[in-house]
């Protein structure tokens, strides 16, 4: 089907140029799915080259992610992960990559009432996919709960026919609830929705991960800063700044989220740009030096 996804592609592009006067949306990219083999993003990549010319685009402008959800994606047929790969097939213009949970457990022989994003096969693949993408800047998103919190009942209802409604609702808020949970405790802290009625549970779910635990991680990032000091003060050997990094990635993504707000960052007696710089090892060196 690749000559109809190119055809689709350029119909698109064409036509929303055409009409925008040469300019993309801001955030604009297209999503590869289904990627089995770096080919296929060094395709997309190349395509990319002949649209911005054609259409007067600059060089770089259009940008992809990929859908992880092959159980391909995860390990090729030498025995290896191919992620980082299909990155540098890429040629520099894929921003993210997201977990594709309905595929994926397709993939694994999972049978449907058990194709969840807290699936053990899920857990293996993101664990994978972290490791194999660490560092590299890239986005990982885990995927989305398929349950929807929409009522089975419509127009003038009964009592009965109301409290289904709402049995049904909080039933699906609840599972997308533990979804998230699952996906933050695992280190993916972003996430997507198939409809807006699941955006109550997902900032219920994120707001609550990060504020859980907003109180402890001031005065331990507080202490932690004033304790590195000191040992660096009087030559002391000071060899666990991996904590203080944790620690450190708390509050980038808790203010990245939008749980906590700049002001309550500061609190922890770091300046904006200190955890802007994302680097606890850099801050105490920093500070050494003055």
């Amino acid at each position: 089907m690749r000559e109809r996804g190119l055809r689709t592609l350029d119909i698109f592009l064409t036509t929303l140029v055409k009409e925008t006067g040469g300019k993309l949306p801001d955030n604009f990219v297209v999503m590869l799915p289904k990627v089995t083999i770096p080919e296929q993003p060094e395709t997309l990549a190349n395509f990319f080259s002949i649209l911005e010319e054609e259409l007067g685009l600059a060089k770089g402008t259009l940008k992809m992610e990929m859908m992880v959800e092959t159980t391909q994606a995860i390990m090729d047929i030498h025995g290896t992960n191919p992620l980082y790969r299909f990155i540098k097939a890429a040629q520099g213009r894929c921003i993210a990559m997201h977990f594709g949970t309905y595929d994926y457990t397709a993939s694994c022989s999972i049978t449907a009432k058990y194709q969840e994003m807290d699936h053990p096969v899920c857990d293996f693949a993101h664990h994978v996919t972290k490791v194999a993408l660490a560092h590299t800047g890239i986005w990982l998103s885990d995927g989305a709960t398929n349950t929807m919190p929409i009522g089975p009942h419509r127009g003038d209802l009964t009592p009965e026919q109301e409290e289904e409604n709402r049995q049904v609702v909080h039933r699906a808020w609840k599972k997308g609830y533990d979804h998230i949970r699952h996906s933050l405790w695992n280190g993916y802290y972003q996430g997507w929705d198939l409809n807006p009625a699941q955006f109550p549970m997902r900032y219920a779910a994120v707001y609550a991960f990060f504020l859980e635990s907003y109180d402890d991680a001031v005065d331990r990032l507080k202490t932690f800063v004033e304790k590195a000091a000191r040992a660096t003060l009087i030559g002391d050997v000071f060899d666990d700044a991996a904590t203080g990094q944790g620690l450190l990635n708390y509050f980038l993504r808790a203010l990245n989220s939008g749980a906590i707000t700049e002001e309550e960052v500061l609190a922890t007696g770091l300046t904006l740009e200190e955890i802007r710089g994302r680097s606890f090892k850099k801050i105490l060196e920093n500070r050494a030096g003055k």
